[in-house]
């Protein structure tokens, strides 16, 4: 499942200074996950992104956590 979400994020040199964006729209994973961090609902970005899919959001959110799932070394 999480490889199935994974895979609706896109990266496209040239499209959104190359970030990652939702399925090669011009909606990067970052603005979906800054609204829902200021308590954006699901039902809130499906009405006013009329592209955007329930899956969508839950692929921005495993990439957020694919992106941060490793150690953490300390220099000192």
């Amino acid at each position: 499942m999480r490889n199935r979400l994974l895979d609706r994020i896109t990266v496209e040199p040239g499209k959104c200074g190359g970030m990652p964006c939702i399925r090669g729209f011009r909606l990067r994973v970052t603005d979906v996950l800054e609204l829902l961090s200021h308590g954006a609902s699901f039902e809130e970005l499906l009405a006013d992104y009329p592209f955007l899919e329930r899956e969508d959001i839950l692929a921005a959110i495993a990439y957020a956590a694919h992106q941060t799932d490793h150690v953490v070394l300390d220099a000192s």
